[in-house]
């Protein structure tokens, strides 16, 4: 009865050895690829509430009618100060989310999700203050993200400066 046991127990042991670890490598691999989209996930629903809690700003600052497409006439210094600010929180919530949500080769939910930031940017970019600011605003940003919003902002709204000036161009007038 020992040799049976014994016998059953190296069958047993094959099983486990053929079948079970391959299954638990593949459980493994799966429980990974599902954390990996639950942080993408997560990521993409942090930038969209940084987004939300931005718009929440444009909505405060009402006066300087930046849901329009076009620049506000004769603005005040102070309202040029405002918008400037305003924009330069705008590109840095765009390069953060081109940082962690852009990559060359996307998922299918990566490019649905990348899709919406595009939609963002384009929109922007065809707003004339916004995109003639875009030299000034881009400064010391990375170079794959300015590179990026330059060919949409050219697209959208046509050729920017390349130089980067010293002074924003919201001036009077413009």
């Amino acid at each position: 009865m020992s040799e049976e046991w014994k016998d059953l127990w190296e069958v047993a042991s094959f099983i486990v050895t053929t079948l079970g670890l391959p299954v638990a490598i593949l459980f493994f691999a799966w429980e990974q690829r599902k954390e990996r989209d639950n942080e993408e996930e997560e990521a993409y629903l942090l930038l969209s509430n940084a987004y939300t809690d931005f718009l929440k700003v444009v909505l405060a600052n009402s006066d300087l009618q930046l849901r329009t497409n076009e620049p506000l006439p004769e603005a005040t210094p102070e309202q040029r100060e405002r918008m400037l600010v305003i924009f330069d929180m705008l590109i840095s919530l765009f390069e953060r989310a081109y940082l962690v949500a852009h990559k060359p080769r996307m998922s299918e939910d990566e490019a649905r999700r990348w899709n919406s930031w595009d939609d963002f940017m384009r929109e922007w970019c065809r707003r004339r203050d916004f995109h003639d600011n875009l030299p000034y605003l881009l400064r010391g940003e990375d170079p794959e993200f300015r590179d990026y919003i330059r060919r949409i902002a050219e697209e959208e709204g046509g050729p920017i400066p390349l130089d980067t000036p010293d002074v924003p161009f919201l001036r009077k007038g413009e």
